[in-house]
């Protein structure tokens, strides 16, 4: 698994997930729910930002969540300690090279993720290994092509193409979630079903404003400057409009729309 991160590791972006995820808990994660008794996979969990969620709404199913990052392993175990919770297990592993015995899990569940990676089927097939015959695969992505608002602006978009291309360099690919359901079926799992998560922000949801305008897409794009200019993609000037755009769609009369898909498939 490529331990290049487009986002980086920084406590600005350790931030940034937590936004995410508290944000985005009910829309993601309203339906995230195991038989009590199973055995979880949670491939990359990173920071953990995701894995409270999810333990704190199956307290009944043991998790093992694992990345290939020390570093973001220790905050989320300090994370879901803080958080008071017992079923999760915390583990190093690379998803291609995965420490534990065939058709071992009864479910395994992916979140931004294979986003980053130069080959998402091979790592489907290496997840459905350790997977039971009959059981989930659940993967949630964003699509940043999905992104419009109100107003328009031709800088903001030029920076958020930024990200796009300087994920793609690095091997993944900020255009995946349109793409969840044909490499299900090319990784071989069958009643798949795909859900677009609609994220929806106007003036009348001060939460999304701020979680998700401000806190999560706009600190995402405006976290990439430094490297979009190294690489020439864009001017100074243009970039920076771009982002004082995006912040502006957070206020009166600014409108924002963005769109995660949310997929499950059967072994």
């Amino acid at each position: 698994m490529s331990t290049s991160y487009v986002h980086g590791y920084s406590a600005k972006e350790n931030q940034r997930l937590q936004d995410q995820a508290s944000t985005l808990t009910e829309l993601l994660h309203g339906d995230s729910l195991f038989p009590p008794g199973s055995r979880v996979l949670e491939a990359g969990c990173g920071v953990g930002s995701q894995t409270v969620t999810l333990a704190s709404k199956n307290p009944g199913v043991s998790f093992t969540s694992c990345d290939i990052s020390e570093l973001s392993l220790e905050q989320a175990r300090r994370r879901v300690q803080d958080a008071g919770l017992t079923n999760v297990n915390f583990q190093p592993a690379d998803i291609f090279h995965l420490p534990f015995e065939p058709e071992s899990f009864d479910h395994v569940f992916v979140c931004f993720v294979l986003e980053h990676l130069p080959d998402p089927v091979a790592a489907l097939l290496a997840l459905q290994k350790v997977l039971k015959i009959g059981g989930t695969m659940t993967v949630i992505e964003g699509d940043h092509g999905s992104a419009y608002f109100h107003p328009d602006s031709a800088a903001a978009r030029q920076a958020i193409l930024c990200q796009i291309r300087l994920q793609a360099a690095l091997g993944g690919n900020a255009l995946i979630g349109r793409e969840l359901y044909p490499l299900l079926r090319q990784a071989g799992f069958t009643e798949i079903r795909v859900s677009p998560r609609l994220v929806y922000v106007d003036a009348s949801k001060p939460e999304l404003v701020d979680g998700f305008i401000r806190k999560t897409f706009t600190a995402m794009i405006e976290g990439v400057r430094q490297k979009a200019l190294e690489a020439e993609m864009i001017e100074a000037a243009t970039f920076d409009q771009g982002i004082r755009d995006l912040y502006r769609t957070a206020n009166l009369p600014g409108t924002f729309c963005y769109t995660f898909f949310k997929a499950i498939g059967v072994k």
